[in-house]
């Protein structure tokens, strides 16, 4: 899918076609090859059911999942094959993976050339290098780790992941100077968000990572 395609037309257009699609439970190319003009107002004129299961959205507001606990919801509705793939392979990666550092598998998730973005705007490139950035972490604070995602999007190509990562800083952290910083004993729960674009063989060729690391850095002592 182009991502572009999806701001394409007025804006009018494409939210009468998003409003009719949950109304049905049906996609965006459902309800407009229902309504190929004007579309009415899906409350007023009933469109068909497309056959798939209706989507019961919550609209209670979340609790901060960083200072309460919050399971892992179901998976969206009406995904396709390989946006659920996506998740379950984005969940994997998180909760397994990374936080029992098997890195030989960081593979099934990473394309060999991945580009990764950190919140400070420096990127890096390649499977081997995001390793041993992930490694890093580890040195400091081993018993770091990823247990939820709250909130899990997909559409097309695309993924939208919030998370929580806890941990202690329990062991000296190199400073980058050829130092380090003493640990504090001071325990850590740091909301993060992950958006990804994912390829053809089911891994991601770029993954942008966004967390406070003021917040970060005062749970842990240093700010």
């Amino acid at each position: 899918m182009e991502r572009r395609a999806m701001f394409k037309g007025g804006a009018a257009a494409f939210g009468a076609l998003a409003i009719t699609a949950v109304t049905s439970g049906g996609s965006l190319t459902e309800a407009a090859q229902a309504y190929p003009g004007l579309l009415p107002d899906p409350a007023t004129a009933p469109v068909p059911n497309s056959g798939r299961p209706h989507c019961a959205v919550s609209h209670d507001p979340l609790p901060d999942p960083a200072a309460t606990p919050v399971p892992n919801p179901p998976f969206p509705c009406n995904l396709t094959r390989a946006e659920r793939q996506h998740l379950e392979t984005f969940d994997e990666a998180d909760f397994v993976v990374f936080s029992h550092q098997d890195w030989a598998r960081l593979g099934e998730s990473h394309a060999k050339n991945v580009r990764v973005h950190w919140p400070d705007g420096h990127y890096t490139d390649g499977l081997d290098r995001h390793i041993e950035d992930a490694k890093a972490l580890f040195v400091w604070a081993p018993d770091l780790s990823i247990e939820s995602h709250p909130l899990r999007v997909a559409k097309g190509e695309l993924t939208a992941v919030t998370g929580v990562a806890h941990g202690t800083f329990t062991r000296p952290m190199p400073d980058g100077k050829g130092g380090f910083i003493q640990p504090t004993g001071k325990r850590f729960s740091i909301n993060f968000a992950t958006v990804a674009i994912w390829n053809r063989q089911g891994t991601m060729d770029e993954e942008f990572l966004f967390y406070d690391q003021l917040t970060w850095n005062r749970q842990i002592g240093l700010a």
